[in-house]
């Protein structure tokens, strides 16, 4: 990246930092399951709501803890069930549109962060119906009050139900578009484990290391603080002792609900100090080819570690110390190179491969350019990349470039 760039972004990400204690951030009330959601909602005088989903998680059967709980408030709902897995302005239409012409007053999201996301914009185009998605890209482009939103994770991983972000993809263009405004952080959240107990085990694995990516990225950035570090800190210890357990064993109740909780703690450390280049890829891919975004952050996450070498090695190092990834006598290359070791383990562990498959070379530059824009100035990665030195990211992580130094070792 040339010196006026970086420069650029640097000042950018300074300004943003210095902003932090000022800004509108809140978090969710939690609620601890769907009977005390269905009060709250009848208490606030609500007679129909939404409920966004997917068609696996309404075929399942899954939603029956949330509609008795309604029908026992005497709550009228709808369902829009077709949120595909990165979800598109269609989707986004389609449910505000549900919304209108059932003369709803809420929105339930229930599901992954595919789920939440889709919520969150129909919500954002329900207060704001003459502004298009697109116009909505960015940073508080929303600023007007949302119809109650409540947000059900059923996966331990988006953190979703704690952000000011929600990722649509644009199905004509193949483009996601990331839109941040404080408006789109949820009111309320339902973290109640058991509706995570009958995930597959693949979904398991790549929303829990999405919630170790979110975790790393806030971490080793420019922008955290001293909560969100704590945040990061007790999100990684919590996946270190029961990602691979709730994977292996997936109705271990104590595990799920740790894992709930690790997700949660993640997505507060990221809301507030943001990710990194991990996010900005992991976006242009799932937007071409409709990689899931969990599996691509969990195959991405050790390349960019690799790269950012030295520049991110005294924080890492440290995290890696804390959560005993690493002994606490290793110096900051050691516990760094622990670090990422672990993490290559650990997707080795659930069968999450090393590259990605699919990845065309001829798209690498639009998509690079992309990630760019995504990515540069917002987040305050430990080292600067442009759109070539990203490029060259995407060959090394479809296997088509060898990465140098990479060490596949246990780690200690």
């Amino acid at each position: 990246m040339n010196t006026i760039k970086k420069l650029y972004c640097r000042s950018f990400q300074l300004c943003f930092r210095a902003a932090l204690p000022f800004l509108p951030y809140r978090e969710p009330k939690i609620l601890d399951d769907m009977e005390s959601l269905g009060r709250l909602l009848a208490d606030q005088g609500n007679k129909s709501v939404l409920i966004v989903t997917d068609k696996g998680i309404s075929g399942l059967g899954l939603l029956a803890p949330l509609t008795d709980a309604l029908e026992k408030a005497d709550i009228a709902y709808c369902i829009y069930d077709d949120t595909v897995q990165n979800p598109t302005i269609d989707n986004v239409e389609q449910a505000r549109e549900v919304y209108l012409a059932e003369g709803c007053t809420a929105i339930i999201a229930f599901g992954g962060g595919s789920s939440i996301d889709c919520a969150k914009a129909a919500a954002a185009r329900i207060a704001k119906p003459r502004q298009p998605i697109q116009k909505m890209r960015g940073l508080l482009k929303i600023h007007k009050k949302l119809p109650t939103l409540v947000a059900i994770p059923t996966t331990a991983g988006t953190g979703s139900e704690t952000t000011l972000a929600a990722v649509i993809t644009d199905s004509a263009t193949h483009h996601k578009y990331p839109v941040n405004d404080f408006v789109l952080i949820p009111r309320y959240a339902v973290l109640d484990y058991r509706v995570t107990t009958g995930l597959p085990r693949q979904i398991t694995a790549t929303t829990g290391m999405d919630a170790l990516t979110h975790a790393v990225e806030a971490y080793i950035g420019g922008s955290t603080t001293k909560l969100t570090r704590k945040m990061a800190e007790t999100a990684v210890r919590l996946i270190r002792d029961n990602l691979k357990e709730a994977y292996d064993h997936g109705d271990n109740a104590k595990a799920r609900e740790n894992m709930l909780h690790a997700a949660y703690c993640a997505g507060i450390a990221f809301t507030r100090s943001y990710v990194g280049y991990v996010h900005g890829v992991a976006h242009s891919l799932g937007g071409r080819y409709g990689i899931p975004h969990g599996l691509a952050n969990a195959v991405i996450l050790p390349y960019f570690l690799e790269a950012y070498g030295k520049s991110c090695e005294k924080r890492l190092g440290k995290l890696a110390r804390i959560c005993g990834i690493a002994p606490e006598s290793a110096d900051d290359h050691a516990a760094s190179r622990n670090f990422i070791r672990w993490v290559r383990q650990m997707n080795h562990s659930m069968d999450i491969p090393d590259t990605l498959d699919g990845i065309r070379e001829e798209d690498i530059s639009q998509m690079a350019a992309h990630a760019d824009k995504e990515s540069n100035p917002l987040y305050p990665v430990p080292r600067l990349m442009d759109a070539d030195e990203l490029a060259g990211m995407y060959l090394e992580i479809a296997g088509k470039r060898q990465v140098s130094g990479t060490v596949h070792a246990s780690f200690v």
